[in-house]
């Protein structure tokens, strides 16, 4: 049996490969510096996890996969190196795991978690049994990866550390291209590069399926190289099909009792239109209509039966942080979301006024990275807009190390009304208790460890409100 230890196996990218490689029937270990949920779960499978990393944590293992965040003088990478031990990143290791399937690979700066949830949870309930590996714990599915029976595999294609370029996949989904991860992506152009490369790594007949709403996507469309097929999707009317032929259009967007949208799917191929499907879905915002199409798009392609598909989708009820309704006490509802860009805020916002018409939307902001949080500054200040009051607190580092700057700087240029930096987590947990009202519906946009406030806020709002007040006056 291979034992196969992951340094960084918290984390969502890692943990998922290695419940994988466990229902595979490897021997798993793995290390990390804090206890995870997702860790937490790898070990009730029977996996050892270990807190810190020591070099004795390698010992027996035949392969080493470590996290891109996990630097060369790690003790246990070393002691890896000394030992003959081999080590690879995720990315060097998928493409070997994956031979013989047939790879769909679902890329984009925003929405490509949602999105590989969708396909996994609907090929599963098309009889598929895929395996999958998702950036979250898909909520229908109860888990973020399997090793499936199927013929199909399908994968959340990270761009970070161009991870997706050890990948070959048949099909390749792409949401949306948008600059990011400025610490490993300096410009635009590095950024767009890293997804053009991606695209020329599809097999021969291979598939794209990219978003001709957004302009970054749209232009995959000319990059494929040739022998390979390329359709787009759509939710705009005017969308531009006049250079290429065949593609997916949602029309008809209406708001439904379920807090999603209702649309209708219909399939251009030389320029005749035929409607293909109704599907009315319960997560909210237009991007999700998009991210569905897309699901649609590639069933389509794989000739499975699209009634069925949309039954999957309408019951489709996210993954975990993408617009994750923790619960609701006193009228004040409280909803997690993995938000960390711009544009993620924008769509997350405008859902939310979407589903909660009339009712005061509170956006608790974490900044994710110094990196992203500088090269995007402008962009973010404008991002709020939709949002009644807005709540920063210090930025999230990651990775990273403290430059120096801190989020106040957002603050002071957002020109909001009703915009405040609490750098303390707490602290702006006790400003929320004392100054929440029914009705209110209040976002906690985080990447990293601010979906604390979700939980304390909703133990805080339980408490007697003598009780809060007293707790709040102790935290400020």
């Amino acid at each position: 049996m291979t034992h196969v230890h992951f340094i960084g196996i918290g984390g969502s990218g890692l943990s998922a490969m290695a419940r994988l490689l466990v229902e595979s029937g490897y021997s798993v270990s793995g290390s990390d510096r804090v206890f995870s949920p997702m860790a937490h779960e790898l070990a009730a499978l029977g996996v050892r996890v270990d807190i810190g990393h020591d070099p004795s944590h390698v010992q027996g293992a035949d392969l080493v996969i470590r996290s891109s965040a996990v630097p060369d003088d790690n003790p246990e990478v070393q002691a890896a190196i000394i030992a003959h031990i081999p080590v690879q990143k995720r990315s060097e290791y998928l493409s070997q795991f994956m031979a013989g399937r047939t790879g769909i690979a679902v890329a984009g700066t925003h929405g490509k978690t949602t999105t590989t949830a969708m396909l996994a949870w609907t090929l599963v309930s098309l009889g598929q049994d895929p395996s999958y590996i998702i950036g979250g714990v898909s909520k229908n599915l109860g888990s973020n990866a399997h090793a499936g029976k199927g013929n199909i595999f399908v994968i959340e294609a990270d761009e970070y550390d161009r991870m997706f370029l050890g990948l070959q996949p048949a099909m390749i989904l792409v949401t949306n291209v948008e600059h990011d991860h400025p610490d490993c992506y300096p410009t635009p152009a590095d950024y767009n590069q890293a997804f053009v490369d991606f695209v020329h790594l599809l097999k021969p007949g291979g598939m794209l399926i990219t978003c001709l709403d957004d302009q970054g996507s749209a232009k995959l469309s000319t990059e494929v190289l040739p022998g390979c097929k390329v359709l787009v999707y759509s939710s705009q009317s005017n969308a531009n099909y006049a250079l290429i032929c065949e593609g997916y259009q949602a029309v008809k967007l209406s708001a439904n009792d379920l807090g999603g949208y209702t649309f209708e799917v219909w399939y251009r191929q030389e320029r005749e239109l035929v409607k293909l499907i109704s599907i009315a879905l319960q997560v909210p915002g237009e991007h999700n209509v998009r991210n569905a199409l897309a699901v649609l798009a590639a069933v389509h392609q794989l000739g499975l039966d699209l009634d069925q598909a949309s039954q999957a989708l309408s019951a489709y009820t996210g993954t975990g942080r993408r617009f994750d309704i923790r619960g609701e006490v006193e009228g004040i509802a409280i909803i997690d979301d993995y938000a960390h860009h711009p544009t993620e805020i924008r769509a997350t916002l405008a859902a939310a006024r979407a589903r909660f018409s009339g009712r005061r939307i509170v956006a608790v902001w974490q900044p994710h990275t110094y990196s992203r949080t500088q090269a995007l500054l402008k962009e973010f200040a404008a991002s709020f807009k939709d949002a009644d009051e807005v709540v920063v607190t210090e930025v999230y580092p990651a990775r990273e190390q403290n430059n120096g700057f801190s989020a106040i700087q957002v603050v002071h240029q957002m020109g909001h009304p009703n915009a405040h930096f609490i750098n303390l987590l707490e602290k702006a947990t006790a400003h929320l208790l004392c100054n929440l009202q029914a009705g209110d519906v209040v976002l906690v946009l985080s990447a990293g460890d601010a979906d604390q406030i979700s939980t304390w806020l909703l133990a805080g709002l339980q408490s007697p409100s003598e009780l809060r007040g007293s707790k709040e006056k102790s935290n400020v």
